[in-house]
């Protein structure tokens, strides 16, 4: 039965919205994701366990929240189509503006879980060594 799940989780960067996706994609039954970063909630159609999207989401680090899970929504029926009136076009202006020529940089800006690093001590003289 295809139903949809909706969870409250914290995306604060790109880096964090990739490996939501990559967790909750792997999970056998599902069919949509839609991500709602400015609402911060991700919402799962498909066959899925709402229990197994929840688990993944946690594995990634993540605290997650249940919204709601129920039937999806119905997709809204298309009206009649009405002959189209043509409309005078206006002039395109051919020069291109100095915004546009400018270089546009993308640094996205991460959340504190995503620039958190792991650090392991080894023992630099191990107890037996064989030369």
């Amino acid at each position: 039965m295809v139903k949809k799940t909706v969870l409250k989780v914290d995306i604060s960067c790109h880096k964090c919205r990739k490996k939501l996706l990559k967790a909750i994609s792997g999970l056998q039954g599902v069919d949509k994701i839609e991500v709602d970063a400015g609402k911060g909630t991700i919402s799962v159609t498909g066959d899925a366990d709402p229990y197994d999207i929840i688990v993944r989401t946690r594995k990634v680090g993540k605290h997650v929240e249940l919204v709601s899970v129920g039937p999806p929504p119905q997709p809204p029926k298309e009206p009649q189509k009405k002959p189209e009136e043509k409309k005078p076009e206006a002039k395109k202006d051919d020069k291109k503006t100095d915004s546009l020529m400018m270089p546009q940089f993308h640094n996205p800006i991460t959340c504190p879980v995503c620039q958190q690093m792991h650090v392991v001590y080894t023992d630099p003289n191990p107890g037996c060594s064989i030369m």
